[in-house]
């Protein structure tokens, strides 16, 4: 089903965080914006499209997000968290195969997160992405020395925000919060959630950075 001139601006817009931050904050005009944006609208639509059309679109998107800023302030009070970090992280990104996920396994009953360790297998269609702490990154090693390698990273940072209370059932956090991250040009390399628990794995030259803009971003605007 062919998307709609709304739909086609809307996709444009969010593929940059920037243009949507400045739109949220009035700090763009929309006949520039369509000037900006023409082009890629067309090709996504597949037919040529006047600036008017691209303005009235880009009004109506301008509009959702500032309900969804608006919805977001109704939440102040609301959402309570603790934020923490965690350096030193080993995080290896490998082909999926059956061996490497069950080899995978046994870091389950050598790393102790109760102790301060951290761990985190995430298993997926085609790839297996692999954060820990690195005192363990030999036996990693050791486990993964058959395994497809696709990227490997050393001395990360985990910044983990414990919220009290479901934060999945508010919308748009985990968005905001990693739009934040790249409002900021903060590189994120991985992403990991549960129920109450969002962890984001940066670069350690990073890290001081993205903490003080999550706490900032939770503390300040929710």
């Amino acid at each position: 089903m062919a998307l709609s001139v709304a739909a086609c601006v809307k996709e444009v817009i969010n593929r940059s965080p920037f243009i949507a931050e400045m739109m949220s904050l009035d700090l763009i005009s929309f006949s520039n914006l369509a000037r900006f944006i023409r082009s890629d609208v067309e090709n996504m639509y597949g037919n040529p499209v006047s600036e008017a059309a691209i303005i009235m679109a880009s009004r109506r998107f301008k509009t959702e997000l500032d309900n969804q800023i608006a919805g977001q302030k109704n939440m102040e009070g609301k959402i309570r968290f603790e934020i923490s970090m965690k350096t030193n992280i080993y995080d290896v990104n490998l082909r999926r195969s059956d061996e490497s996920a069950n080899n995978l396994m046994s870091l389950y009953g050598l790393v102790k997160p109760s102790e301060g360790d951290f761990l985190n297998v995430s298993i997926g269609s085609h790839e297996i992405s692999l954060s820990v702490s690195d005192r363990y990154r030999s036996e990693v090693d050791a486990i993964i020395k058959e395994s497809e390698v696709i990227h490997r990273f050393t001395d990360l940072v985990a910044i983990t925000i414990v919220f009290k209370g479901d934060f999945l059932q508010t919308p748009g956090i985990l968005y905001l919060a990693a739009r934040k991250l790249a409002w900021e040009g903060i590189n994120i390399i991985e992403v990991i959630s549960t129920m109450n628990v969002l962890t984001f794995v940066v670069r350690k030259d990073e890290s001081s950075r993205a903490y003080e803009a999550l706490n900032a971003f939770l503390s300040d605007e929710l």
